[in-house]
């Protein structure tokens, strides 16, 4: 035990020193790399989707990685990947990879993207992968901001066809720390029997506070399905302890 401690100080002695003598002389240049990179981690009671719930009834750990750089000073171009485990027949998991554009002209925001939903490990024949343009404007008036966003796709999860998404969603920070949110969506799909639920509208209320940077969460969200419609309970509390680095 003596001597197998006394060799790894001599290592560790020996990495100091090398950093030390890195520092007063790098090998290589360091180049900085254009651009901003982010990530983010979440831990969720369960995962809903518009609506309807991913997990059935399970939790949900979430997280994802994103690129953006500024192109001008009216245009930034991003990139990203997100993912989160499901509970689908065949499928356990989810990854999204997005990008677009996006910008802002004092409070005004905007962005036009795309989303590819995939779901490693699920036979093709289910045809759960599917792509969607993403569109959204945004205000900040201060007490509040809302963003209308429209998603559009030509073939929607389960091969059910043209799929559109209307939404609504209205923050307000309450004080330093807290923030209220709310949401309103409209899903119509061409195939209702494909996709498994009727065209329906789905909402929800929130509140999250920021705490030695995690942000906390409950929101209530819920459908106008009728109860024979959801797989789940249609109205349901969702829990949430998420970062963002």
């Amino acid at each position: 035990m003596k001597i197998r401690n006394f060799t790894i100080m001599a290592i560790l002695a020996t990495l100091v020193s090398f950093d030390i003598a890195s520092a007063n002389e790098p090998l290589v240049k360091e180049k900085s790399i254009p651009g901003t990179f982010s990530a983010n981690i979440g831990l969720f009671s369960e995962y809903f989707f518009r609506g309807t719930s991913q997990t059935d009834d399970n939790a949900a750990l979430q997280g994802g990685f994103d690129y953006e750089i500024g192109l001008n000073k009216n245009f930034t171009a991003y990139a990203g990947v997100w993912g989160s485990n499901v509970n689908f027949t065949d499928a356990n998991i989810e990854l999204d990879y997005y990008g677009g554009l996006k910008g802002a002209l004092g409070k005004l925001d905007w962005s036009a993207g795309a989303i590819y939903y995939s779901y490693p490990g699920a036979q093709g024949s289910l045809n759960y992968d599917f792509v969607e343009g993403a569109f959204s404007l945004g205000y900040d008036f201060g007490v509040a901001s809302a963003t209308a966003g429209f998603n559009y796709s030509g073939d929607y999860f389960g091969a059910s066809g043209d799929a559109q998404y209307y939404s609504l969603g209205v923050d307000v920070p309450l004080g330093k720390y807290f923030t209220l949110s709310s949401h309103v969506g409209q899903q119509n799909v061409d195939n209702n029997t494909a996709f498994g639920f009727p065209d329906y509208l789905d909402y929800s209320v929130g509140i999250s506070a920021n705490v030695v940077g995690f942000d906390i969460g409950a929101t209530w969200t819920d459908t106008d399905m009728s109860d024979s419609d959801c797989d789940d309970p249609c109205g349901m509390v969702v829990f949430s302890l998420s970062r963002s680095f």
